[in-house]
């Protein structure tokens, strides 16, 4: 701290004319000047805001400043961790604690009194080489920053409207310049906001509705700019969105199999209890019987040794004395009722297992191609502009079969359930929730999401629909059409008519005996064509579609036939 106290000495020295001055030895500041005493008001000014010292602090290199100017000021410097004297630029290593200087806080204090204000700095001042405050009066301080909106420069004084004033606070702030007015439009004494490309010029907006209307500006590209900005937050957003999703989907699946492992797991430890149970149980029933036997053989050669030893006796009347007791023999009950069947035993409960597997493999077979394309339909980009060629939408071709459960009972399924005729005489159908009641309707047994395309050869009259699941299956809220669930294409004798919600739309088109069926789920987009040697579309709608959609047919013709391709 020697160097502080050289540097309040030096300018003790200096002040001691001003304070002999604030003693009283004065009658006025003109008279302080005719005795030779100058004051000197910039040796109490703070060189950051360029006003006298409020609770001034003295750092190790002798400046001196405002506490919370050089608090600010190394405010600004912390990420470096290096602190430097605004003046000097001598650095301090780490941040230094600031006290108050009573001594300059009370000099400060008489100079105030006095009325006497600080002035700046010289090196505060604007030169010719520097851009001044356009709001200074008199001698004009540097300029610290350019606005391009007010087209003027400021001063740290100036500009602080622009960081304390709303409107301003939008403004554009530059390192001061001092060619602004090179932005003003000569022809229009306008800002000029915007680059035009053809003419490789700057200009303003109204040169824009003008002079260069229909122009290639640069105002296009940051417009552009700003809308792929949009887009990039967007899929940021939706990679999001997709990850939590997917894991979301990844940690329930596990726990849905989980479950059905536990369930499988159950079932198998149950049927080991039971057919253990049942071995225990024959078993001991087999021991009985065998112990019984066991006894009964026992007796048997007892009594076999007692007549053999009878018959050699002599004396025939002790023989027939002792013969009648020992040739009674008890009835046995049990060789009868022993009925060894073949030797299956338990593999019973083995084929009955085994058709269970059989089942379930089946089941989760067909149901996997189910959960697999609902994998797959996942797509979160924009949707693909719908195919222009047969080529183009066979590549969304898929596999439907119709659903047994679902079908009426007068339609009968065939060729592997890709085919349904109306019959005159009920099918052998078991009772199920799915099945269409009224009318002779029948759906896929897949669902379909994303995009697909299918084809259908007809015979008859017949309605080709997509329907969502939980359509009713009695009554006429069931028809394909007729509901805000369900959209039918009837192709009824030689036309064609659109059904939703019981709204029916005249179709015109080529009739053929093969309709194709775009869906794409996602964008709400489902069209219905005319397809033979050329394709016609003949309606599509556009819309929202809320669940996973099932294909269907209603067959209102007798002897009526509908084939998926």
């Amino acid at each position: 701290m020697d160097i502080f106290w050289i540097h309040v000495e030096a300018m003790w020295k200096k002040m001691e004319p001003i304070l002999t001055f604030l003693r009283g030895e004065r009658g006025g500041r003109g008279e302080a000047e005719k005795k030779g005493v100058k004051l000197d008001p910039e040796t109490f000014s703070c060189c950051i805001c360029l006003d006298l010292l409020k609770d001034p602090v003295a750092i190790p290199c002798g400046h001196s400043y405002c506490m919370n100017c050089i608090k600010s000021f190394w405010d600004g410097e912390d990420q470096k961790g290096i602190y430097s004297c605004p003046q000097c630029r001598k650095t301090f290593t780490p941040r230094l604690v600031l006290e108050k200087n009573t001594t300059l806080a009370d000099l400060s204090e008489d100079m105030k009194k006095t009325g006497l204000q600080a002035a700046p700095a010289d090196h505060c001042y604007a030169g010719p080489e520097d851009v001044a405050c356009d709001f200074c009066s008199g001698r004009k301080l540097k300029a610290i920053k350019s606005c391009l909106f007010c087209l003027a420069s400021y001063c740290e004084k100036h500009l602080q409207p622009h960081y304390d004033v709303a409107p301003f606070k939008k403004h554009k702030l530059v390192e001061p310049s001092k060619n602004l007015q090179e932005n003003i439009c000569s022809r229009h004494d306008e800002v000029m906001k915007m680059f035009c490309r053809t003419d490789q010029k700057c200009i303003c907006l109204v040169c824009v509705m003008h002079e260069h209307k229909g122009h290639d500006t640069r105002q296009e590209i940051q417009q552009r700019i700003q809308d792929r900005e949009k887009d990039v937050k967007l899929l940021q957003q939706e990679v999001e969105a997709i990850n939590h999703s997917a894991d979301k989907t990844v940690e329930d699946s596990e726990k849905i199999f989980t479950e059905l492992i536990r369930f499988i797991q159950k079932r198998s430890s149950d049927v080991k209890q039971q057919i253990r149970s049942q071995q225990e149980t024959e078993v001991s029933g087999v021991k009985e019987l065998q112990e019984k036997l066991e006894q009964e053989i026992t007796e048997l050669k007892r009594k076999d040794a007692e007549l053999k030893q009878l018959s050699h006796t002599e004396d025939h009347n002790q023989f027939l004395h002792n013969y009648p007791s020992l040739s009674a023999l008890s009835e046995s009950t049990h060789s009868s009722s022993i009925n060894i069947r073949p030797l299956r035993y338990f593999e019973d409960v083995t084929a009955a297992v085994s058709e269970l597997r059989d089942k379930l493999q089946d089941i989760l077979t067909d149901r996997w191609t189910n959960i697999s394309l609902t994998v797959t339909d996942v797509d979160v980009l924009l949707s693909q502009p719908e195919p222009k060629s047969r080529t183009g939408f066979l590549k969304y071709s898929c596999e439907i079969t119709l659903d047994p459960n679902a079908a009426h009972t007068l339609l009968l399924l065939s060729e592997e359930n890709s085919k349904v005729t109306r019959m005159d005489q009920y099918q052998s159908y078991s009772s199920h929730p799915d099945r269409f009641t009224k009318y002779y309707q029948v759906l896929s047994r897949e669902s379909l999401t994303g995009r697909r395309y299918w084809e259908v050869e007809m015979r008859g009259n017949v309605s080709v629909a997509v329907a969502y699941k939980n359509i009713s299956r009695t009554g006429y809220e069931s028809v394909f059409g007729r509901n805000d669930k369900s959209w039918s294409l009837d192709c009824y004798q030689n036309s064609y008519y659109f059904y939703y919600n019981k709204i029916r739309t005249s179709i015109s088109g080529p009739r053929s005996s093969r309709v194709g069926v775009y869906l794409d789920h996602r964008a709400g987009i489902l069209s219905f064509y005319s397809v033979s040697e050329t394709r016609t579309l003949l309606h599509r709608v556009q819309t929202t579609f809320t669940q996973p959609l099932y294909a269907g047919f209603w067959i209102y013709s007798p002897t009526g036939s509908v084939k998926f391709c």
